[in-house]
């Protein structure tokens, strides 16, 4: 793991001058910023920075947070990764573009959209693209892109599969697929966690609810091997000291399952010690069925009965932890490269997840669901020193009114969709029409403005979480109702939608649904 120390000495260089073999080497001058754009699949608020978790260790994530703005209350446009991604690739709602589910795409509104990567390469950009960023149609969407295998690494994705000779059952307590897996051909039973499918129990496919650590390093995971590329992109941009500035996206897998990570990044979390997440055995009496049903069938992951069943709670909390852990640190190496570069001060940087993920809160497990699990994320701006400074050098002169805040927090409701607005305006881009976010360059400046603004989560057709400084509203499609107080309840365990005394609340979210 990286050196916290040396870590933070790279990130603090200078963007004036590079030393290459000896020689000095005058860093790229660009008349727009760079943008650093870093996505994290199924990352819910389990860092260091955001509290999320007491046991979580995530250095480098939060370093980045003390130099910039870190986003308390920042939800998803969708609790699913397509439609998550969809909205935010395109700065518009699941609402106006039919991207629903994992099974709609895009395509049909190609004609009208401008993705975020095409904004930027239309205003001269070099875009490069690795990793997971759209779940559908990131290929030749950039100028150089990378992209390999991730959901299964260290295996390639015909390994996992099982033959028909070991098709599990859903009864079997015992399913075996054996891989050979390495150089020296070793022998691996999958899954690590031995437990049964509760998805897919008579397919070929290979089951990602599963979770254990493997004696691999860090460039045996396809996580790994982006971080590589994109810090060869970064090198070469330098290298070849090309004046047009540059937007990189990375797009990391883990800690999606199956949760697989490198054993070192077990080591800091000791089954035996980890600490569940708070969880009430009687947080469904008070919703409807059909609340019940989004919480307990093994949609996006598996049921929380079976995790209990194979006594397996703690063991699957360890091992998100750790693959937390391990994308923190190819953050890290990643930051320390853009510090190496020298145009750490020309460029912005962001961070955020495209979703929460359940781990038994709500008896559930994974995502698609309208509570705070599900709908908040992660999501850090911070930009280098140089960017103010460029303002009167581009055709539209910055909006800013004086610069970004550093190391605070923003505790105002805002969304996903909303980074596409907010680069456009940093970068000085000309407007793009149609994005349904808002810019928040306004609370970058001083991000302890008020807001009386209510995001919305759309989990669905005609399903809605509407999420406002204090309350959530939650209105299904056939008009059964949630309502909750996180100022008293922060962990959603009370149901407040027929409660006389927040009446007037009710109403007023009822106002803010999409019409």
């Amino acid at each position: 793991m990286l050196n916290r120390r040396k870590f933070l000495k790279a990130v603090g260089l200078g963007a004036a001058t590079l030393t290459m073999g000896g020689r000095v080497l005058a860093a790229p001058k660009n008349d727009r910023p760079n943008v650093l754009f870093i996505a994290i699949d199924d990352m819910n608020d389990w860092m260091g920075c955001l509290g999320g978790h007491p046991q979580v260790k995530t250095p480098f994530i939060d370093d980045l947070a003390k130099r910039g703005v870190l986003f308390t209350n920042a939800h998803c446009a969708a609790p699913l990764c397509n439609p998550s991604r969809a909205a935010v690739f395109s700065g518009r709602q699941p609402f106006n573009t039919g991207v629903y589910d994992n099974s709609s795409s895009l395509d049909s509104m190609k004609s009208e959209l401008v993705l975020l990567p095409q904004a930027f390469k239309s205003a001269g950009y070099q875009t490069y693209g690795t990793g997971k960023l759209l779940h559908k149609g990131s290929k030749g969407l950039w100028d150089q892109e990378f992209f390999t295998e991730q959901r299964w690494s260290p295996f390639e994705g015909d390994q996992v599969k099982y033959t028909k000779a070991e098709l599990p059952s859903k009864k079997t307590d015992n399913p075996r697929h054996v891989i050979k897996f390495g150089a020296d051909g070793r022998k691996i039973v999958l899954p690590l966690n031995r437990m049964p499918s509760d998805r897919r129990p008579e397919t070929t496919d290979g089951e990602s609810f599963d979770w254990g650590p493997l004696d691999v390093r860090d460039d045996q995971m396809g996580d790994g091997q982006i971080t590589d590329w994109a810090i060869d992109r970064l090198d070469s941009h330098r290298e070849q000291n090309d004046a047009s500035p540059f937007f990189l996206a990375v797009g990391y897998y883990r800690p999606h399952i199956p949760l697989f990570a490198p054993s070192r990044y077990f080591k800091d979390y000791p089954e035996e010690k980890t600490i569940l997440p708070p969880i009430r055995e009687d947080d469904l009496d008070d919703v409807s069925e059909t609340a019940k049903k989004w919480a307990i069938e093994a949609v996006t992951a598996g049921s929380h009965a079976t995790v209990l069943e194979n006594d397996e709670h703690k063991a699957a909390v360890a091992a998100y932890l750790a693959c937390v852990t391990f994308i923190d640190a190819q953050v890290g190496r990643l930051l320390k490269a853009l510090g190496k570069s020298g145009q750490a001060d020309n460029t912005v940087i962001v961070l955020w997840g495209d979703h929460g993920w359940h781990l038994g809160e709500k008896q559930h497990w994974g995502k698609w669901t309208g509570w705070e699990r599900s709908t908040r994320v992660p999501l850090i701006l911070a930009v280098g020193d140089d960017v103010h400074r460029m303002g009167n050098k581009v055709t539209h002169p910055t909006k800013l009114p004086k610069p970004f805040a550093r190391n605070q927090e923003c505790s105002a409701p805002v969304t996903l969709i909303d980074m596409y607005p907010t680069l456009v305006d940093i970068c000085n881009i000309d407007d793009v029409a149609g994005l349904d976010g808002q810019s928040l360059t306004g609370l970058l400046a001083d991000p302890s403005q008020p807001s009386n603004r209510v995001v919305v989560t759309t989990f669905g057709e005609g399903n809605y979480s509407l999420r406002g400084n204090r309350y959530r509203y939650i209105r299904y499609a056939d008009g059964s109702e949630e309502l909750y107080d996180h100022k008293h309840d922060p962990n959603e365990w009370k149901n407040r939608a027929d409660d006389p005394e927040l009446a007037r609340v009710k109403r007023a979210m009822k106002r803010k649904l999409p019409s």
